[in-house]
C-alpha cells in the first residue's frame, strides 16, 4: 500500500523550500514598497507550493513514460525520486498528484484575478503553461532553463508582490532578477548528470545543444551575474543598502563555479550541487530578511 512518504517523494518535498523562499522575498519586497495583506501572503504561498508540486509530479510521470527515469544515475539533486521506477507508486498516482496541485494553484489564481484584476492574468497564463507544458514541450524546445527561471524565480517574486496591493514595486524587480538567475542555474547544473538519459528521451537541454563546456561557461556567467544584479539594484536604489548582504551566500556557489570553469568534462561533484541549492535558498532568504529589516527600520 502506498505511503504518504511515496506521494511526498513524487512531489519532491525537499525541493519545496524554494517556493517558500520566493514568496518570502516577494512579500518582503511588497512590504518595503508599500505593504502586504496577510491572507494574500498565505494564499500565494499555498498556491506556489501547489504549482511546484504539480510540476514535480507531472515531470516524474512524464519521465517514467518516456523511460528517462529508467536510465538516469540518481543523485540527491537530479535523476528523479525513483519512486515510480521502483514500483512504490503507479504512474497514474503521480499524474493525480500533479493534477491536484495544478487545480489548487488555478483556484487560488482565479481568486486573485477576481481581487486584483486583469493585470494578474499574464502571470496566471504563463504559470499554467509552465506547469502543464514544461516537461513534454518546453524542455524539448531548448527553453527549459529559461522557463524554470521565470516560473520558479522571477514571476513568483513579482506575482507575490502584485497580489498584495495590486502593484509591482522596484524592490520586487530587484529581488526577482537574481531569483531568475539562480533558478536558471539550479536546473542547468542538475541537468549535467542526466545527459545520456535526457538525450535518449528527446530533451533539448543547454548542455545537449551547446556541449558541456559551453553550457558550463553559461552556468559560471549567470552565477557571477547574480550578485552583480543585487549590487546594481542597490546602486540604483531599487533595493535598500542593507540588501547588499544578500551577495554573501554566493560563497556557496563557488565549488560549482570552479567545476564549471576548470573541470566541466568531469561529473559534477555532489558538494557542488549541494552548494548550488544552498546558494539559491540562502540568497532569497537573506534578501527577504534584509528587506524586512529595512522596512521595519525605515531605511
Amino acid at each position: 500500500m502506498a505511503k504518504i512518504a511515496d506521494y511526498a517523494a513524487v512531489a519532491r518535498a525537499p525541493f519545496l523550500l524554494l517556493p517558500i523562499t520566493l514568496v518570502a522575498v516577494g512579500t518582503a519586497a511588497a512590504a518595503y514598497n508599500g505593504g502586504v495583506v496577510v491572507l494574500h501572503v498565505a494564499l500565494a504561498l499555498v498556491g506556489l507550493v501547489a504549482l511546484h508540486v504539480a510540476v514535480n509530479a507531472l515531470n516524474e510521470a512524464s519521465d517514467m513514460k518516456t523511460g528517462i527515469d529508467l536510465h538516469t544515475t540518481r543523485t540527491p539533486f537530479s535523476g528523479g525520486s525513483g519512486t515510480l521506477p521502483s514500483g512504490l507508486l503507479p504512474r497514474s498516482a503521480a499524474v493525480s498528484v500533479g493534477i491536484a496541485g495544478a487545480a489548487i494553484g488555478l483556484a487560488i489564481g482565479v481568486f486573485f484575478v477576481m481581487r486584483i484584476g486583469w493585470p494578474l492574468m499574464p502571470f496566471l497564463l504563463l504559470g499554467g503553461i509552465a506547469v502543464l507544458a514544461y516537461t513534454d514541450l518546453l524542455a524539448r524546445l531548448g527553453i527549459g532553463e529559461v522557463c524554470a527561471g521565470l516560473g520558479l524565480g522571477l514571476l513568483p517574486v513579482l506575482g507575490t508582490a502584485l497580489v498584495q496591493k495590486g502593484t509591482i514595486g522596484s524592490a520586487a524587480w530587484g529581488a526577482g532578477i537574481p531569483a531568475f538567475f539562480m533558478t536558471f542555474n539550479l536546473l542547468l547544473l542538475n541537468e549535467f548528470p542526466d545527459e545520456d538519459a535526457d538525450r535518449a528521451g528527446g530533451r533539448r537541454n543547454l548542455d545537449l545543444m551547446l556541449g558541456r563546456r559551453t553550457a558550463a561557461s553559461i552556468y559560471a556567467a549567470v552565477a557571477v551575474a547574480t550578485p552583480l544584479a543585487i549590487v546594481a539594484a542597490v546602486a540604483t536604489q531599487a533595493l535598500p543598502t542593507l540588501a547588499a548582504v544578500a551577495i554573501l551566500p554566493f560563497r556557496f556557489s563557488v565549488p560549482a563555479v570552479q567545476w564549471a570553469t576548470t573541470r566541466s568534462h568531469e561529473p559534477v561533484p555532489i558538494p557542488a550541487m549541494a552548494g548550488n541549492v544552498t546558494w539559491n535558498l540562502a540568497t532569497n532568504s537573506v534578501l527577504a530578511i534584509a528587506l524586512g529589516l529595512a522596512t521595519y527600520l525605515g531605511w
